[in-house]
């Protein structure tokens, strides 16, 4: 029965997929066993293009990777086992343990500021040419990686590149691998979100020497022994913009003008002045004398406004005839003129 569950738990994790930086499965470890195979000696060969899986891994140009990153055997003085992993991020170097006082070491890359992390983990599985999903934190930070929201498949632009070591803690994937990449330019530097890059040929090499359930230790950014799991603080909450605050409308006032009688002042249209009247004549109140009487006088009698008299045009007359002078006998010497008598 033990046999059959130990075949179960193999069979799932080479079933499952690398999600690269994110949480994943948790795979029960092994007892690593130690595999001896021959040190690098000539990088040009090391570092030559090969076809793996039917994919082509490109050469790396050796003389343009520092040596410092090349893969190299090195003195290196540790109390681990032989088959542990010790990554140095100050260094961006990993050491595997070869031997007493000895360690094959390779160039890494390492997280970028905020992505730091250190502790001790174990190796749970291992895969080839591992599919990538970005978690959704990455998304957000590059929207142009949707496109791989269902995982990008295997193969040389894959960001995982040829090969991917799942590295877990008391149990626990918080999601940090090893991992090649085919941006061997970024080894030496801080590049990555949390994972260790390693260059294509230099991860191949290393995953055929170490096992699972291998021990692996992250120093501490000072290059001490951790004492403890250190994790990234958590990204910030993407904040929801605020909404735009929504103004009042101005009132729309009439750009014609209104002129006044006499055009001497200007009003806006919307003004409206009160219509003209005419003043209300009214009469003075009598004086009212009680030793005469004790009759109130009579209340104010208002007159009506005064009105202008209608103009009327004269009507046409005819011209009017003087009547004749009544006739008189004649008295005159000569000969009247017109009825009457000539005056000397």
């Amino acid at each position: 029965m033990r046999f059959l569950t130990v075949k179960l738990l193999a069979a799932t994790a080479l079933s499952l997929t690398l999600a690269a930086c994110v949480p994943g499965s948790t795979l029960s470890g092994k007892t690593p066993t130690v595999v001896q195979l021959p040190t690098p000696t000539d990088n040009t060969a090391h570092y030559a293009g090969v076809v793996d899986n039917g994919f082509t891994v490109p050469t790396v140009p050796v003389d343009k990777v520092p040596a410092a990153y090349q893969v190299q055997q090195v003195e290196y003085a540790s109390n681990e086992a032989v088959g542990t992993i010790i990554i140095n991020p100050a260094e961006k170097h990993l050491y595997y343990i070869s031997g007493k006082n000895k360690a094959l070491r390779y160039g890494i890359a390492v997280g970028k500021a905020g992505f730091q992390w250190a502790g001790v983990a174990n190796i749970t599985n291992r895969t080839h040419w591992p599919k990538w999903t970005p978690p959704p934190e990455m998304i957000d930070r590059k929207p142009e990686l949707a496109k791989w929201e269902k995982g990008q498949p295997g193969g040389p632009t894959n960001p995982l590149g040829a090969r991917a070591l799942y590295l877990t803690t008391n149990g626990v994937d918080y999601g940090y691998r090893i991992h090649g990449t085919p941006e061997w330019y970024s080894i030496g530097k801080n590049a990555s979100s949390g994972c260790i890059r390693m260059i294509n040929q230099d991860v191949m090499d290393l995953y055929n020497r170490v096992q699972d359930g291998a021990k692996v230790v992250v120093l501490n950014a000072d290059g001490t022994y951790p004492e403890k799991l250190k994790l990234p603080p958590p990204a910030p909450k993407k904040k929801k913009p605020a909404p735009a605050p929504v103004e009042a409308a101005a009132p729309v006032l009439s750009a014609t003008p209104t002129m006044l009688p006499g055009g001497a002042t200007t009003l806006p249209a919307a003004t409206t002045l009160p219509a003209a009247t005419a003043p209300t004549a009214t009469l003075p109140t009598a004086p009212v004398d009680p030793a005469v009487t004790t009759t109130p006088a009579p209340a104010a009698t208002t007159l009506p406004a005064a009105t202008a008299p209608a103009a009327t045009a004269p009507a046409a007359t005819a011209p009017t005839v003087p009547a004749a002078a009544p006739t008189t006998p004649s008295t005159c010497a000569v000969p009247l003129v017109n009825g009457l008598c000539p005056q000397p």
